[in-house]
């Protein structure tokens, strides 16, 4: 499998933005300050938080936007797939967040960090990212959420006189409407903001797919609804002069900066902000840890318990599949292409064990081509009367619709993008990347790789082959994580067994099937019976593993 990862990686991937692929955790290092030694204990381990008793601690914010650099997916997963100079990318796959009816059956898991102005909360997290050791890991900063500020406060903050330190400079309702999505697995946006310009970027990052959330910031704790997302709350407690210190080297060296200012800041906002604001909620935390960072004892407790909550939280998607909603009648949003001689005919040489490579290629796209139209026939339209040559009306149709988009799963889905291509001009591509985990036998979501906006697009999903329905699902249930709304799906496969055709149609009764055909079984391996064999190894004439499965990525040896 690896080795498939690495070249498609390569290919595809290793010239893109590396911020636009969540899925696969880029994970980037800096060198945390030191933290200096401290005689108090490892960790306080506070008993009741009080939240439920705690109306809205600080006054009530309005609405606006803001960001920060340092807002990125993060995991660390062994071994390194990939390495540039600046980052390191992890592909451990993300497993069913979902039942066997598709829907979201597990939130992710949200630990708060919170504690003063340059406590350490991101190196603790960073730690503790390290220490968990899994996939699919989000660090998300409340320092992204600061407010748009208005052009007087912009000329304030210039001269170092406005309070960033106030809950008035957060827009919580962003904060908390995002986390919670985030939370609930969906995709969301994260804005950037430019702490040298005192602004938010254009562009937002785009953050999906998160088994564990952490959330750092100072008033992480400071909102009763932000309060009630968080599933384990830490407080960093540090020493003010060491925070002193750590706040002058980031701000004069990372924001340009000048000493007078920082001093000045510090003084006038931070440390009275913190008197008031932050500390106070320190009684709200699960965990208190002095000295940041360096209190590994302290740490370790953390991920212990965080393991613990994700073992708790596993799901097992495929063998509910196996033995749910047999013999039932197809569903009526299955279309099956008509069997006529010559469909039949072209199956009959697919299908064949002794067809040779380039006929399997050459009749694969041919079937791939009436399919791909077939499709297309289930889209909306609209009457359009045209004016012919010869100067006379048409009544037509034309296509009524946002945009089309094709995604293709991995490996086998992807070839029949050409066909797709060659019938919708201008068509966009997506790509999702989904393998069979050997030891769990379940599905995992490794790449993923949409265009944007793609919420209020028709999208035709490809797969080659569908045995089980774990796959299908697995991406069905990311385009909903996106917003695609799932009357606008259609899924197109080749071949299907009525278990993967009863599984999708039960967990998302609004997705259009689309298949050439339809069969019985499927054995204990998972392998379509009759079948058609490994599709992406006939095609790509690569060697098939003992025990592949009909709908998983195999590793071609390139």
């Amino acid at each position: 499998m690896r080795t498939f990862l690495s070249w498609y990686l390569s290919k595809h991937i290793i010239a893109e933005d590396l911020s636009l692929l969540p899925p696969l955790l880029v994970y980037c290092m800096n060198t945390p300050f030191s933290c200096t030694t401290d005689p108090r204990p490892v960790a306080y381990l506070q008993h009741g938080s009080g939240e439920g008793s705690l109306d809205r601690l600080l006054p009530s914010v309005s609405t606006g936007l803001s960001p920060r650099k340092r807002t990125t997916s993060q995991c660390k997963s062994e071994p390194p797939l990939l390495r540039t100079s600046k980052r390191t990318i992890y592909t451990a796959g993300r497993p069913p967040w979902y039942n066997e009816h598709g829907a979201q059956s597990k939130d992710a898991f949200v630990i708060g960090l919170c504690g003063g102005s340059a406590s350490g909360k991101t190196t603790v997290a960073r730690k503790i990212i390290e220490d968990l050791d899994v996939p699919w890991v989000v660090l998300l900063s409340m320092d992204s959420f600061y407010k748009v500020l208005s052009p007087e406060q912009q000329t304030r903050a210039a001269s170092n006189d406005y309070n960033f330190d106030h809950p008035d400079a957060f827009d919580f309702d962003l904060l908390t409407h995002t986390l919670h999505k985030l939370k609930q697995g969906k995709s969301v946006k994260i804005p950037v903001y430019d702490f040298t310009t005192h602004g938010r970027q254009k562009e937002w990052k785009t953050v999906y797919g998160a088994s564990v959330i952490i959330f750092e910031g100072i008033m992480a704790f400071a909102d009763k609804k932000l309060l009630q997302l968080l599933d384990m709350k830490i407080f960093v407690d540090t020493d003010s002069d060491i925070r002193l210190v750590r706040r002058l080297r980031r701000d004069i060296t990372e924001r340009g900066r000048d000493i007078e200012g920082v001093i000045k800041q510090y003084n006038k906002f931070v440390k009275p902000a913190f008197e008031q604001y932050i500390e106070p909620t320190m009684r709200l935390a699960d965990i208190v840890v002095p000295r940041g960072g360096g209190n590994m004892v302290a740490i370790d407790l953390i991920v212990q318990h965080v393991h613990s909550q994700l073992e708790e939280r596993e799901l097992s998607v495929r063998a509910a599949l196996a033995s749910a909603h047999q013999a039932q009648p197809l569903p009526q949003t299955l279309s099956v292409l008509e069997s006529t001689p010559q469909v039949r005919g072209m199956h009959t040489i697919i299908r064949n064990k002794e067809t040779s490579r380039d006929e399997f290629i050459f009749y694969s796209k041919r079937l791939m081509r009436l399919l791909i139209e077939r499709a297309l026939s289930f889209l909306p339209s609209q009457v359009r009367v045209v004016q012919t040559p010869q100067g006379e009306d048409y009544e037509g149709r034309t296509f009524h619709g946002k945009m089309i988009t094709g995604v293709s799963i991995l490996r086998a889905g992807e070839t029949m993008e050409p066909a797709l291509r060659a019938v919708c001009k201008d068509v966009r591509i997506g790509k999702i990347l989904i393998q069979t985990n050997q030891d769990t036998g379940e599905p995992e979501l490794h790449y993923l790789r949409l265009p944007k906006d793609i919420s209020e697009d028709h999208v035709i999903l490809m797969d080659c082959t569908v045995s089980t329905g774990a796959a299908a699902m697995m991406a069905v249930r990311v385009l909903l994580d996106h917003d695609v709304q799932e009357d606008k799906i259609l899924l197109v496969s080749l071949l299907m067994a009525e278990m993967g055709v009863h599984s999708v149609a039960y967990a998302f009764p609004q997705v259009k099937i689309i298949t050439t055909a339809v069969d019985k079984k499927v054995n204990d391996l998972f392998h379509i019976i009759p079948g058609i064999g490994n599709f992406g190894d006939r095609y790509f004439g690569t060697d098939a593993p003992p025990d592949w499965s009909d709908e998983e990525m195999d590793e071609p040896s390139y």
